[in-house]
């Protein structure tokens, strides 16, 4: 109970001590004070309430620090809870189905723990207050008397921690406001959804500048900006994939978005990015993907009441679109029905036969020889049309773990050449061991899956082929550190200047690697400034 009234909101950064339960705390006095008022039964009833509302907010808390250190926001319980199933599937990914199945019921272990402990410790301290009446009194008014005193002074144990504490109020009533907020945020995101100037866009207007070139959007797992920053691997892959590329008479220019999420939940990013739409919650996912009609086609979009993403706009006006993701192992038929695409390609439809590396089913080269494999190399009767997609770069995932290498491309096949690196590389356990060796590990991986990219783009005998490379957010705070911004880096690559005389406006910089004073646009703007540099505004 005392943990549960004393401990502070928990907040970017923070790390508990045991001064921060040197506290008084305003909650517990009050209810003592009502448990020797009230009559026993009463009483009893309000020790039960109370260590139950204890106990959750107790979780709370616990789920705040998780999320705050992880995705640097606090837990929304409204929305949030959905993320249980995801969070073990990727433990079990990570490091292994047995380490998943413990944490899994050791987690539920604590929470059942902590409602069970408290509502019996605060019945407990019922009984000893109507035992001990004339001393509970004492003890009421005294630390009543402290409590007023150190309010007044404001005498701290820290600069942030008062004596007089009301944490476990504070936390309840930013609860119930986050509640309140989660309401009122679904009632104006609905709102947003069905605004939206492209929708009724003529085939004839939407993408003219690109017709006839293959267009793939990279999403590098995990590559935010403290990679460039901060990461001499990733340094080094961009310097040198800018000069490998321009010696292959490929042309970059880069820049940062914002990314809507942190530290995970990359369909947050993805779809903001594909819907023009600020994305930024589970709520606000769920929201826009209940917008889909089931009935509409892949392509369609007018007369459907799904939003029109940039997938749909490319199906629109002519190109085979598909969505290349290689962590999935199950349907997903959203990639359908909301984003438009007219393929989806996973971890059971790629053809992949070699080891796993750490989260990934699959190394990034793999996925990129694959996608050619499927799509750019695709014989049709009559020619193919062009192809748009999304592909998704896992290998730079945390755990960040075994790493893998590139190999010739001619020699990659099914993927079993894969298998002599298997156990070569540094395993999970000693990466994880330091702080450092998380970080560097993180940067190598990186470097990895820009190294394949730039390796792909220079094999490639696509002179059409125009790629988006973006990261979908920062990596978790334990690599980017306290305060860390949202943004990402993001290129646009192609062999064609035309193509880059297209976006001359925005102000990017040249080569793969955006510097300190690059725009930075947050990621919802990115749709509708796309659509607008290689095909028509709205309405002409």
């Amino acid at each position: 109970m005392w943990v549960a009234l004393t401990a502070p909101m928990p907040t970017l950064g923070w790390s508990p001590t045991p001064l921060s339960l040197l506290r008084i705390p305003v909650e517990g006095i009050v209810v003592v004070a009502l448990l020797l008022a009230l009559p026993g039964a009463v009483a009893r009833w309000l020790a039960l309430s109370v260590g139950l509302v204890l106990g959750i907010l107790l979780v709370v808390r616990v789920l705040d620090t998780a999320f705050l250190d992880t995705l640097y926001r606090p837990f929304n319980p409204l929305t949030d809870w959905r993320y249980a199933g995801s969070a073990t599937e990727l433990l079990g990914d990570s490091a292994g189905p047995v380490t998943a199945v413990l944490a899994v019921v050791a987690a539920g272990l604590l929470v059942v723990g902590i409602l069970t402990l408290t509502p019996l410790a605060a019945q407990r301290v019922g009984r000893l207050v109507r035992r001990h009446r004339r001393a509970g009194l004492r003890t009421v008014v005294a630390a009543a008397a402290v409590w007023a005193v150190c309010a007044v002074l404001g005498i701290r144990t820290a600069p942030d921690l008062p004596v007089a504490a009301s944490s476990a109020g504070s936390l309840a009533a930013h609860e119930v406001t986050s509640f309140r907020d989660g309401v009122r945020d679904r009632e104006a995101f609905a709102a947003q959804v069905p605004v939206d100037a492209y929708r009724d866009s003529p085939p004839g207007d939407l993408l003219t500048a690109l017709r006839g070139k293959d267009v793939v959007i990279v999403y590098v797992e995990s590559y935010g900006r403290v990679a460039v920053d901060g990461s001499p691997d990733v340094a080094r892959a961009l310097t040198a994939g800018t000069s490998a590329l321009g010696a292959s008479g490929w042309t970059a220019r880069s820049a940062w978005l914002t990314s809507p999420t942190f530290g995970g939940v990359s369909w947050l990013a993805h779809s903001t990015l594909q819907s023009g739409l600020w994305v930024s919650s589970q709520q606000r996912y769920d929201q826009l993907l209940d917008t889909a009609s089931p009935a509409s086609s892949p392509g369609e979009s007018s007369g459907s009441t799904a939003r029109f993403t940039l997938a749909r706009a490319f199906s629109r006006a002519g190109w085979r679109t598909v969505d290349v993701i290689p962590a999935n192992r199950r349907d997903w038929p959203e990639g359908k029905a909301f984003y438009g695409y007219d393929e989806v390609y996973d971890a059971r439809t790629l053809g992949y036969a070699g080891p796993g590396f750490g989260y990934a089913p699959m190394p990034d080269q793999f996925t990129l020889a694959a996608f050619a494999r499927l799509e750019l190399q695709r014989h049709v009767p009559g020619g193919r049309p062009p192809v748009m997609a999304e592909i998704d770069l896992v290998s730079s995932h945390v755990p960040w773990a075994p790493l893998p290498r590139l190999v010739d491309w001619g020699s990659i096949g099914n993927g079993s050449v894969f298998l002599e690196q298997a156990g070569q590389a540094t395993p999970r356990d000693v990466v994880w061991a330091t702080t450092q060796g998380v970080r560097t590990a993180y940067g190598q991986t990186v470097a990895y899956s820009l190294d394949s990219v730039v390796s792909f783009l220079r094999a490639t005998h696509d002179d059409n082929l125009v790629a988006v490379v973006l990261g979908d957010h920062q990596p978790i705070s334990l690599v980017s550190g306290d305060h860390a911004s949202h943004d990402v880096p993001v290129s646009v690559v192609t062999r064609d200047a035309a193509v880059l005389d297209r976006i001359a406006g925005w102000g990017w910089q040249d080569g793969l690697r955006p510097g300190p004073a690059s725009s930075v646009w947050p990621m919802d703007r990115f749709r509708d400034r796309f659509l607008t540099a290689f095909g028509s505004r709205p309405g002409g």
